[in-house]
């Protein structure tokens, strides 16, 4: 029989088939000795071992179109990976890494900041400013607020169009909202929704709820494929090189042919066009910043 991976958990990957039946399988033991994982987003032929119980054993994994390694999912169209405006406050860095890694697969990234309620003063715009240029979609919403509210109406209905028929991988740091915003996309009843973590008032972080990959399939058309929290991605040799590196942020491309050499690297080099254009505010000091970390990151990992 054939199907797809719609979870995989603690050695056991459940199979759900074109009729909607999901059967709960292991993989076949050569896998393991040739170094093959099974994901989350694989379509795959699997062999019937109990019909009753519904179980089997997967048996080949056809043909990925794409493939993550963190987070752990294949086949995927689009990644949205998730911040809060506040309460966390987001971690640029981080999402300047996830930016690098999606854009080696070349997968299209939407980019939502939740808690738009909590943003004050010149938050909204100086994150606009920022990444008004990376190649992404950008998204403020509010999926859960403390009065019933919905401040962000247009904005989720906007984000929907743009996730609706489209195999969305979802990421992002705990505590950020994730649960609730894919409550709010997939309209779940109270006893289907996934658990939402409270924020921890101590250390300002949250406890993410997700545990494991699992592609959640709406009747609406939305399908996500929700995925533990990160706190930090490394970016290393094995992913891109130095010059893979520098095709990898957009904000570049108007200036860096104007470099007077051709293999200008834009960290150490005199009369460097992207520095130029950073010193001149044309290219935001923090995405230039996160390259420079991601570059001698590279090269200490190589």
């Amino acid at each position: 029989m054939e199907g797809k991976i719609y979870k995989a958990l603690s050695g056991f990957y459940y199979v759900k088939t074109p009729q909607k039946n999901v059967y709960e399988c292991r993989a076949k033991g050569s896998f393991k000795n040739e170094g093959i994982t099974p994901l989350v987003g694989d379509y795959v032929t699997f062999q019937v071992t109990d019909a009753e119980k519904r179980e089997g054993v997967v048996k080949e994994i056809h043909k990925r179109k794409n493939e993550l390694t963190r987070p752990n999912v294949a086949n995927v169209d689009q990644a949205m990976v998730v911040f809060a405006v506040k309460d966390p406050n987001p971690n640029f860095s981080t999402l300047d890494r996830f930016l690098v890694l999606m854009k080696k697969q070349n997968i299209p990234v939407i980019i939502v900041f939740n808690k738009k309620d909590l943003a004050k003063g010149n938050d909204i715009k100086k994150i606009k400013e920022t990444y008004k240029n990376a190649g992404c979609k950008l998204y403020f919403i509010a999926a859960k607020t403390p009065d019933g509210r919905n401040p962000s109406r247009i904005q989720m209905f906007l984000l929907k169009q743009q996730l609706k028929g489209k195999v969305t991988v979802m990421a992002g740091p705990s505590g950020v909202g994730k649960s609730s915003l894919l409550n709010k996309i997939t309209y779940y009843d109270s006893d289907e929704a996934a658990a939402v973590g409270e924020i921890s008032k101590k250390i300002g972080r949250g406890k993410h709820t997700t545990r494991h990959n699992e592609i959640y399939d709406s009747k609406n058309g939305y399908e996500i494929v929700d995925t533990p929290g990160f706190t930090s991605l490394l970016v290393n040799s094995e992913d891109y090189t130095r010059d893979d590196l520098k095709e990898a942020i957009p904000e570049f491309a108007p200036y860096a042919s104007q470099c007077p050499f051709k293999d200008c690297k834009h960290i150490k080099e005199r009369d460097c066009a992207v520095k130029k254009a950073v010193d001149e505010k044309k290219i935001p000091l923090s995405r230039y910043n996160s390259y420079k970390s991601i570059y001698e990151e590279i090269g200490s990992r190589r």
